[in-house]
């Protein structure tokens, strides 16, 4: 394989409530929000790379079976994303916390690749999000239509 034209993938998690918001990350340093996601680690499946993103990002720990495999979506020219879904009930979004971070350009500073959280009802992705992100959410996802999929039981959410 030609290595100048691999896409690379993004895996992560949308997690929903039954008040039909999103949970959003809000990216340090930039004025846009995003879902918990990042790249696999070597031997990562997507699953994998998902939860460990998520937990990194946000300190949650799921349970991989109660994700829903949303699949492989086209993301930016040289990136796809690989996305699940999970409903839980709503939670106060200040118990998350960013585990992962990086060295600020400039001062060297440790700084939480996300430095905050919050539920945001479907209508404000666009506002929130990258337009990449947007279209996904937006255009190739059918949010209303993914909870209605998910339902009730979608909320055995937590790792014990």
């Amino acid at each position: 394989m030609d290595l100048s034209t691999a896409r690379r993938l993004s895996c992560g998690i949308l997690i929903l409530n039954p008040q039909h918001e999103l949970l959003l990350c809000h990216v340090t340093g930039q004025d846009h929000w995003d879902l918990p996601k990042g790249g696999r680690h070597d031997g990562e499946s997507p699953l994998q790379a998902a939860l460990r993103e998520t937990r990194e990002e946000t300190g949650l720990r799921l349970d991989a079976a109660a994700l829903l495999e949303l699949g492989r979506f086209d993301y930016r020219p040289k990136k796809d994303l690989h996305l699940f879904a999970l409903l839980m009930p709503r939670f106060d979004v200040a118990q998350l916390h960013c585990e992962s971070h990086f060295a600020q350009l400039g001062t060297g500073r440790r700084l939480p690749e996300m430095d905050g959280y919050g539920w945001f009802g479907f209508e404000r992705i666009a506002e929130l999000c990258t337009g990449k992100m947007s279209a996904v959410l937006h255009g190739r996802i059918d949010l209303p239509r993914l909870m209605r999929r998910l339902g009730p039981q979608g909320e055995l959410a937590l790792a014990a």
